[in-house]
């Protein structure tokens, strides 16, 4: 079980999206909502940017008590130095947390089966030992292809450290995330290009070639007429991809490639709200500020109120 959920990882970490085919190594953010954010029309966007699209679907409608009570609590959360405020980057961080919650919720789903001495870290070794410990005292000789078992435990080896960023050999919480989803760290960026090079460089010459750039994505059975799509990606690859157009995507075009940069939502939804909502423009939010609109954060809809709370009770 714990080799085919590390054989899913990587492929996991390369699928943003399932169709179009070209586009699975591409890294974008997740939406902040699924509505356009025009006030004029509603506050749909905010509210599902504030509480976390999963927690809008389902409106448990509330009085107006049980929703300040509720949305009191919720700022305290938010409020992570008790200063009585809520500041522009406390609020940046509580919508990026909303965003990431599908990341939180995969890290909590394999925590506690790694970390065998419940000390609240995940060393290496502990890993090691529950990924491969069955098959490390064979030398892999139970599996069919030792070579290709031998090279996953390198990767993870390698992608471990870069995660372990105090180099303890351990792992602490946040950085156990990175180790599992390091599209989403900037620290881990090399990793990620290393990684996605290595997949996809046949021939072992540390670059991608048009034809290994086009075999990662299509594979054409005999007589196939090639797709629309591959001599669309072909033109991508010569006139963008190949930015040097030296035939090759270097480590720095792969970077361009799979890791644009892309603007800051999560930051832009943080400043909107404090714009709509901070009355004295002192660039911070009261509790009363935040209590005088509550039908522009809509939280009188939020559902699943525990498990909003429990888990930002663990970042």
């Amino acid at each position: 079980m714990q080799l085919l959920f590390l054989g899913t990882l990587a492929l996991l970490a390369g699928l943003s999206v399932a169709v179009p085919a070209q586009e699975k190594r591409i890294h974008h953010k997740l939406d902040l909502s699924d509505h356009a954010h025009d006030d004029a029309h509603g506050f749909q966007f905010d509210h599902e940017a504030f509480l976390g699209k999963e927690e809008s679907k389902t409106f448990d409608q509330l009085s107006p008590e049980e929703s300040k009570d509720r949305l009191g609590k919720i700022v305290d959360k938010i409020d992570t130095d008790k200063d009585g405020f809520v500041s522009h980057g406390e609020l940046h961080h509580w919508i990026k947390h909303r965003q990431r919650r599908y990341i939180e919720e995969n890290v909590d789903k394999h925590w506690n089966e790694y970390d065998q001495n419940k000390d609240g870290k995940i060393g290496w070794i502990e890993y090691k030992n529950t990924t491969y410990g069955y098959y490390m005292d064979t030398e892999f000789d139970d599996v069919d292809d030792k070579a290709t078992y031998k090279s996953m435990l390198n990767r993870d080896d390698r992608r471990f450290k870069s995660a372990d960023r105090d180099g303890d050999g351990v792992a602490t919480r946040e950085e156990f995330t990175a180790f599992l989803h390091p599209e989403e760290f900037d620290f881990m960026r090399d990793i990620v290009i290393q990684e996605t090079i290595e997949d996809i460089d046949k021939n072992g010459d540390g670059k991608i070639d048009l034809h290994e750039y086009i075999g990662d994505m299509y594979n054409p059975e005999a007589g196939e007429t090639e797709p629309d799509w591959v001599t669309t990606e072909k033109k991508q690859f010569s006139e963008f991809r190949d930015m040097n157009k030296d035939g090759f995507l270097d480590a720095n075009e792969v970077s361009h490639w799979i890791l644009p940069t892309e603007v800051d939502h999560a930051d832009n939804e943080a400043r909107h709200l404090i714009h709509e909502t901070d009355k004295d423009n002192d660039g911070r939010l009261s509790i009363s500020e935040i209590m005088d609109k509550l039908d522009f954060l809509k939280v009188s809809t939020i559902t699943d109120y525990g498990t909003l709370i429990e888990v930002h009770d663990e970042l």
